[in-house]
């Protein structure tokens, strides 16, 4: 209270200082790896993101590998491992499996992002008592651990948490048909992008594409582990777009244990001269801001944070009618969806675009301003805090 009007005389009980210190709420988020992905990125930036007033964070992994770790230095964010020398259903995994759900005792808040975080983190924070668990599904089930009995076992344990996040609404729709989720526990929260990152890098096309010659530079940038982000489509349009446009080039960013295929691809398309395989970067915001026209002919998708980063960048699109694609790119409006493997339909695109700036131009910008009020990393904070301050109200407690 405050007697008279003089401030120097102001009284606060010592219950109302309890009550005014901040609810500290102390949260793991545990992933496979710190190797760059989608997932791998989203979950490193939500950690980083989490108001510190608010959040005590803790990151887990799997494996304690990749440059995502560098994320985190200096954050005060701290890091804990837990290998397993075997598989997760091996004696080793049992054990680490028994050790996290140890350390996670004094947790408010465990929120797993991937599918082998899945299958370990929400057994350990169910045998914890967690009051929060939160589980994730990021694609639309095209791994072969997603088929059969193993479909069914990862439902059963994913049930176990509170809630269940994706990234786009075709994967609620699949949790919700096909693996019959209760509605109220599924949960669509779109993945954020740094926007003001992507939209102010430097374009220096000269160093970093010394030899790409004076032609329009296509860039996809997608790790090479699979054909699932469509490397084998956009190798195969490409000779119906040289044919017309022979100076343009294409820029393919990341790696993988497909990338000699696709080179051997390239050279037997009469095409490697044109392509340029550039391999893990991590100046992404510069690469795409030297580049014209963006793709990613994904044959499966969740929601890409490559679409994202693309238009963030302020390129025009050419997405495949996958996934959460759809939910990004409204063909003709904020740029082109092609069938997924279709490989004439894609060339057609790519050859629309090249023939058409003024319409390149204008996809562009109108991806870049949708992406800039949908897709926020404030926005994706934000609505991961509801969905943590829900989940502890309806446990109605906090540690």
């Amino acid at each position: 209270m405050t007697l008279g009007n003089s401030s120097s005389f102001e009284v606060q009980a010592p219950c109302d200082q309890a009550a005014a210190r901040p609810v500290v709420r102390r949260v793991f988020h545990l992933i496979d790896s710190f190797n760059v992905g989608g997932t791998e990125t989203q979950a490193v930036e939500l950690a980083r993101r989490l108001p510190a007033t608010g959040y005590e964070v803790t990151v887990g992994c799997l494996k304690r590998e990749g440059p995502l770790e560098d994320r985190l230095q200096g954050t005060g964010i701290a890091i804990r491992e837990f290998r397993s020398r075997g598989g997760i259903d091996s004696p080793s995994g049992l054990r680490q499996l028994l050790r996290m759900s140890w350390f996670l005792r004094s947790f408010d808040i465990v929120h797993t992002h991937d599918l082998w975080s899945n299958l370990v983190g929400v057994p350990a924070a169910r045998l914890a008592g967690i009051p929060a668990i939160v589980s994730s599904r990021r694609d639309l089930s095209h791994l072969e651990w997603y088929q059969g009995k193993r479909r069914v076992c990862l439902k059963w344990i994913q049930n176990l948490g509170g809630a269940v996040v994706t990234n786009a609404a075709p994967i609620r729709d699949v949790l919700l048909g096909e693996d019959r989720f209760d509605p109220r526990k599924v949960r669509v929260i779109h993945n954020g992008v740094d926007v003001a990152k992507f939209k102010s890098a430097r374009k220096d096309r000269i160093r970093l594409f010394p030899d790409a010659g004076d032609g329009k530079l296509v860039v996809l940038v997608g790790n090479m582990h699979t054909d699932v982000k469509g490397h084998p489509w956009l190798i195969a349009a490409a000779p119906a777009v040289l044919e017309r446009f022979p100076d343009t080039r294409f820029v393919l960013v990341g790696d993988g244990e497909q990338r000699s295929s696709f080179e051997r691809q390239a050279r037997e398309s009469g095409v490697l001269q044109s392509f340029l395989f550039v391999g893990r970067r991590s100046d992404i915001p510069e690469i795409l801001a030297s580049c014209d026209i963006a793709v990613l002919p994904s044959r499966a998708e969740g929601l890409p944070n490559a679409v994202l980063e693309y238009m963030a960048a302020g390129l025009p699109v050419i997405a495949s009618r996958v996934g959460g694609n759809a939910e990004l790119v409204q063909d003709g409006v904020t740029g082109m969806l092609v069938p997924p493997e279709d490989s004439a339909a894609l060339s057609a695109a790519l050859l629309k675009l090249l023939s058409e700036p003024a319409l390149a131009r204008c996809l562009a910008q109108a991806g870049h301003e949708f992406t800039v009020r949908n897709f926020s990393f404030e926005r994706l904070v934000q609505d991961i805090d509801a969905l943590y301050t829900e989940l502890l109200s309806d446990k109605g407690r906090s540690r």
